[in-house]
């Protein structure tokens, strides 16, 4: 089964903005009358989507929100997150991700990007970091309902892949995910394919006992070898180590 493409996660993977997304669900909060806790996000949002996060942020103060004011809502973190990443005169991307990315197009290999993240604040880092190019096929969390660790965002993707290329014939088992988090590593592997977990969120050792490939930075992933693997024909790596 070969290595036909590789699928990243944004928040955490991508773009380092943790920090800003926990600062404006914390402004969502108070904007309700509800006290924002400091170690809520961490717990509650790492690895979820925006809907999943906020959604279940509210039902712990006992706020039950429909479908339309938590579209609102979100709406309306979006609209703060881009306004945000507007005033910031640098993209604060890992700035191993642009050749990361060259690399993995070099080798002939599809690039997804799969998120729960709203499409407006992809496509905005993205275009602003110039990388948008790199990415054949993406996947918001507007688009979906269902949040990591729930699989269907991954197998959307290959699907997506396979609608717009009929001819890739794209399977899990053809996809490497890059995730951060637990719940992303969980969703991956749930859908059927192997995970480099990248130690930027959380520490190495927690991704090791989860991820297939863990690494400290994206830079020090050897794709090459990655591939054998796939390939059939395994070097002598490990699978908590790349």
């Amino acid at each position: 089964m070969s290595l036909k493409a590789v699928l990243f996660n944004f928040n955490g993977v991508i773009i380092k903005d943790e920090s800003i997304h926990q600062q404006l669900i914390d402004e969502i909060l108070l904007a309700e009358n509800l006290r924002p806790n400091p170690q809520e996000y961490w717990k509650v949002c790492l690895g979820k989507s925006d809907r999943a996060c906020l959604q279940e942020i509210l039902a712990r103060r006992g706020r039950v929100v429909t479908e339309a004011e938590l579209t609102k809502l979100m709406e309306k973190k979006a609209q703060a997150y881009v306004k945000q990443i507007d005033a910031l005169p640098e993209i604060p991307i890992y700035p191993e991700i642009p050749e990361f990315l060259a690399k993995i197009q070099g080798l002939g290999l599809k690039i997804g990007l799969v998120s729960g993240a709203m499409k407006a604040e992809i496509e905005l880092v993205c275009d602003r970091a110039q990388i948008k190019q790199y990415f054949n096929v993406i996947v918001a969390g507007d688009e979906i309902h269902q949040s990591k660790p729930d699989p269907y965002c991954y197998l959307f993707a290959v699907e997506r892949f396979n609608r717009q290329e009929p001819t890739l014939q794209l399977k899990p088992a053809n996809c490497l995910a890059i995730e951060d988090t637990p719940a992303g590593i969980t969703a991956a592997k749930s859908a059927g394919m192997q995970v480099v977990g990248v130690a930027n969120t959380y520490p190495f050792h927690m991704l090791q006992r989860q991820a297939n490939w863990t690494v400290d930075y994206l830079s020090e992933l050897e794709l090459e070898r990655v591939q054998k693997i796939y390939s059939g024909n395994p070097t002598s790596v490990t699978t908590s180590e790349c």
